[in-house]
């Protein structure tokens, strides 16, 4: 069936080719970008290819960065590939770009791990065909440390005994300019890199380099450059080398240098990550796989290439040997016998996907430079990320955009008439600007009782803060102690900060000192405040308002950054009324649920 199938794609990818220009039948049926690495196992399959299908199919050597820079230049000038074998970090840049478009993986999808596809989804459409799967895991020399530690702080106390005996150079190193290999031990503290959205989608407005976990993960690793037990110069290849010699214990590191560690000699196991205060230590999750690009005038065949030929487990297992990492299509994995992949399975199983929306480019830079710094002795964990945080935000831009819409959001929306609680889409619950960056928002229709709520922007929850103004934080408890209590809420955008509390409510206008106020259109003034009648309404009954023509309205919490005027609206027109004659009886009511402020006049 699959070749039936394939042969059918062809017939329609060749007719395509026959229409073509005659210089542009000069270039191969099907042309793949590759890396060195790769590339000699990928022209093996494609000979194969080529002579089964009666098809021409070529693969080009160009380096990983080149690729990735390359597609959308070579691309649109008619000289670019079918097809690239791709890193999945890149797969935001290009989206962006649209420089790949979707690949249908069809019966086959479900031989494809999980985590495999995930990698390679953007917005739920598939993009690339995985092939493998990689995280970093603890390396352990086992002659130093026979057990695996479970906590990081068990990792600095074997540091210490092992460099304090004379044991070893070196316990654990890390390379000291890599964000990616800081980010495990950066997770197990409470740190990360973007928050998720509703959908489970980074959202690029959440940051969380410069948060309390990032900061003392960072004061971790101080620990081992002010005890001597990381050096400044300690890079990638040093750290693996101080490894193969048993001058150091313990690294971290992934399936790319598995081959030279093992050809050392050394005694070695590989464990999962340390726990820290914030959990199990997460790896990202990162693999390579094959995208099509968007420019190429042979998709049909470029699909039919990957769903049908590649997807195999000969193919896969050729991949695998020019390059071990734990294949992504299953039923190769599971004819591996090698006990490390399962090893780096495990240690990637509570991993997250390394982010491949495009706003991860503006955020290696500063990431990396904040360790940097730190291990340097030029600037405290905490300047050092915190300045890292302000940079990315920078660089970011639209972290700072000021918000169309501040919308209260959680269980208590349904009392202000919304068709649902947690609908950041409802506009009765976005507040009102004050014009100075805070928010404002005011009920008496939350019946007694504890609620949960927090802070989206512009009706989605692509923006939102909770507890402590943390973007992304928790659900804020709120209780309302009293039935038809009025309850007023304050949004400052500049902290991300809510508050809320009872409110007051006071008359305002021209009739306040006669009711003993200092002055007229005094919202401060205690005279003039209406009681509650414990059911969300307020009034005041007065005789003392001498025969006359009035204008009020109604001021909360003895300001004016809320006061309602005719028909209930905010900053509304002053409401006027007449009173005939000296000793007429009037009454002010105001209704908390609807802002409406009536007079009567006479009853």
């Amino acid at each position: 069936m699959k070749r039936i199938s394939l042969l059918f794609l062809l017939g329609l990818s060749l007719l395509v080719l026959m229409t073509q220009p005659l210089a542009a039948q000069d270039r191969p049926d099907l042309l793949i970008w590759a890396d060195s690495t790769r590339a000699p196992a990928l022209q093996a399959l494609v000979e194969q290819f080529s002579e089964e299908y009666g098809v021409t199919a070529s693969v080009q050597e160009i380096g990983m960065g080149d690729i990735r820079s390359n597609l959308t230049v070579a691309g649109p000038a008619g000289e670019g590939p079918d097809i690239v074998v791709a890193v999945n970090d890149w797969l935001g840049e290009y989206i962006q770009n649209g420089a790949v478009v979707p690949v249908e993986l069809g019966s086959v999808a479900e031989q494809f791990s999980q985590a495999g596809r995930d990698l390679f989804t953007y917005d739920g459409v598939l993009y690339g065909m995985p092939y493998a799967v990689e995280n970093l895991a603890l390396f352990r020399n086992t002659d130093l440390v026979p057990d695996a530690p479970q906590t990081w702080d068990e990792v600095f106390a074997l540091t210490e005994e092992l460099v304090g005996s004379g044991a070893s150079q070196f316990g654990f190193i890390t390379h000291n300019a890599a964000s990616y290999d800081f980010y495990p031990i950066m997770s197990a503290f409470g740190g990360y890199v973007f928050g998720r959205d509703a959908n489970g989608n980074y959202n690029p407005v959440d940051l969380g380099i410069g948060n309390a976990g990032a900061i003392a993960a960072s004061e971790y690793i101080k620990q081992y450059v002010d005890a001597g037990y990381l050096k400044p110069d300690i890079n990638g290849d040093v750290m693996i080398e101080l490894f193969e010699t048993g001058d150091a214990a313990m690294v971290m590191t992934g399936p790319w240098f598995l081959n030279r560690i093992k050809e050392s000699g050394i005694s070695f196991a590989i464990s999962d990550i340390p726990a820290g205060p914030a959990g199990e230590g997460v790896p990202f999750l990162g693999g390579q796989g094959f995208m099509i690009s968007a420019y190429s005038e042979n998709q049909l065949l470029a699909q039919a290439f990957l769903s049908e030929f590649m997807a195999t487990s000969e193919a896969m297992l050729a991949m695998y040997n020019v390059d071990p990492r734990p294949p992504a299509f299953l039923p190769a994995l599971e004819v591996i016998d090698d006990p490390y992949m399962a090893d780096f399975q495990h240690a990637g199983e509570r991993g997250q996907p390394l982010p491949a929306i495009p706003e991860m480019a503006s955020v290696w830079g500063a990431w990396g430079n904040a360790m940097t710094f730190v291990v340097n002795g030029e600037l405290t964990p905490e300047e050092a990320y915190t300045q890292a945080q302000a940079q990315i935000v920078e660089l970011l831009g639209n972290l700072d955009a000021a918000p169309q819409s501040v919308g209260l959001v959680g269980t208590v929306q349904t009392f202000f008439g919304c068709p649902a609680d947690w609908a950041p889409e409802c506009e009765n619950t976005w507040m009102v600007a004050n014009g100075d960056g805070t928010y404002s928002l005011s009920t008496s229709a939350i019946p007694a009782g504890d609620y949960e709520i927090k802070i989206a922007y512009d009706g989605t929850w692509d923006r939102n803060y909770g507890a402590d103004g943390t973007a992304g934080g928790d659900n804020i408890p709120l209780n309302v102690a009293t039935e038809g209590s009025l309850m007023v809420f304050n949004y400052d955008s500049n902290t991300n900060l809510l508050s809320f509390g009872e409110g007051s409510v006071a008359l305002v206008g021209t009739v306040q000192a006669m009711l003993g106020c200092s002055g007229d259109w005094l919202p401060e003034c205690a005279e003039s405040e209406l009681a509650s009648n414990g059911d969300g309404t307020f009034s005041l009954t007065t005789t003392a308002i001498a025969a006359g023509d009035y204008e009020v309205k109604v001021a909360l919490n003895d300001s004016w950054t809320i006061n309602y005027g005719a028909a209930g609206a905010r900053n509304g027109d002053n409401i006027t009324f007449s009173v005939p004659a000296n000793d007429t009886s009037v009454t002010f009511s105001f209704d908390g649920s609807t802002n409406l402020l009536t007079v009567s006049v006479g009853s």
